[in-house]
């Protein structure tokens, strides 16, 4: 029997990877014959780069760049098919996990280190870069990003803006006469894990700002920030970045990136592209997935609802596994998912639900295969 294997994380207990190992030890303590196939995924946030690092022939490139407070940091991205494309996870860089809480600050944070990932990948001489968002600590709309890159954006004395997104409300004009010329050549892909606007009641300062340190009075002065800068952008070069899909994810990095000419894309769909889950699929028998999570907030555009959506046209039956199965999961059932099932063995805090992930998932994947193993009685044996 054959297993597909691709779960996205299980945040804060394992990465993607960490879940597909756990499943595959349950399943093979049930099934020891069984052919099991990792493919871990992610929606394009955190957990890309190992996604890609563990289902293609990849080779991580280790670099020190700037973190969100402009402190050197080592930060890997990978390049893949023989050096021809690049996979840049922009929380390596810009992640909110490498801001200790009581330092994070999105007026000040900045994307800086994206732009030298990039250029690194561009030293390199690669021709296509995939840009995994989520997860960061910025709120600058991609400004320090770009800055790595070359582009200026200066006030109306022509200084140069600080770091962070509140310094935006000061941007007069942009430079990008400097822009790293290498860019033209490059497709630039981007993966989004949500599809939020960038300024706005649904933009990316309203959604995220207070998962990044910030109060309310922050949050409305970084919209205001995001809403002058986009202006600005569009009173120069005539590019709308405030309304696109995906441009208000990662802090507004989205947006910056439609600057690169940069092509934004659900994070899922992305993934399910180059991890080749599609072609990995055909011929199993199962497909299990999972995440921390599950609920409503699946049908748009999660993990689980992409891989089950892929196994839905091989015809190829889907298992959900979650620590949490919320509200609203239920109308996962039209989209070819069997079952669900979540792993916690009984009652017990938080903390020890994400300490024991690992062995919970291993124990509910066990049972799991083990059932799908019985053989129906015949009549006569009853």
């Amino acid at each position: 029997m054959k297993f597909i294997l691709a779960p996205d994380s299980f945040k804060e207990s394992m990465s993607a990877k960490e879940a597909a190992e756990a499943m595959q030890r349950g399943i093979k303590r049930a099934m020891p014959e069984a052919l099991c196939v990792r493919v871990p995924m992610a929606d394009g946030g955190e957990g890309t780069l190992e996604s890609l690092l563990e289902s293609r022939d990849a080779e991580r490139v280790l670099v020190e760049v700037k973190d969100p407070l402009m402190r050197k940091v080592q930060a890997s991205y990978g390049i893949l098919e023989g050096g021809k494309s690049a996979v840049i996870e922009i929380a390596q860089a810009s992640g909110i996990h490498l801001v200790d809480r009581e330092q994070r600050n999105p007026l000040i944070a900045s994307s800086y280190g994206v732009g030298e990932l990039i250029k690194n990948a561009l030293d390199r001489k690669v021709k296509h870069i995939l840009i995994g968002l989520g997860g960061s600590a910025s709120n600058d709309g991609g400004v320090g990003m770009l800055r790595a890159l070359g582009a200026r954006f200066l006030d109306k004395e022509g200084k140069e803006l600080e770091e962070g997104g509140a310094a935006l409300k000061n941007l007069n004009h942009l430079d990008l006469s400097a822009l790293d010329s290498r860019l033209k050549s490059v497709a630039i892909e981007v993966a989004c894990d949500v599809n939020c606007e960038l300024v706005g009641e649904q933009g990316a300062s309203m959604i995220f700002g207070a998962q990044k340190g910030a109060s309310a009075s922050m949050i409305k002065e970084l919209d205001t920030a995001l809403s002058h800068y986009a202006q600005t952008i569009n009173r120069q070069l005539g590019v709308d970045i405030a309304h696109v899909a995906g441009a208000g994810a990662a802090g507004g990095l989205g947006a910056g990136t439609l600057l690169l000419n940069a092509h934004l894309q659900k994070g899922i769909d992305l993934i399910i592209k180059h991890t080749q889950l599609e072609e990995k699929i055909k011929g199993a028998d199962f497909v299990f997935t999972g995440e921390g999570s599950i609920d409503y907030q699946t049908l748009f555009g999660k993990t689980a609802l992409g891989v089950s959506l892929v196994a839905q046209r091989a015809k190829v039956p889907v298992v959900v596994f979650a620590g949490n199965i919320g509200k609203g999961a239920e109308a996962l059932y039209d989209y070819g998912i069997r079952a669900m099932f979540g792993i916690l063995p009984g009652v017990c805090d938080l903390k020890q639900a994400l300490k024991e992930g690992a062995i919970n998932l291993q124990n509910t994947t066990e049972n799991v295969v083990r059932l799908i193993g019985v053989k129906r009685p015949n009549a006569k044996d009853i």
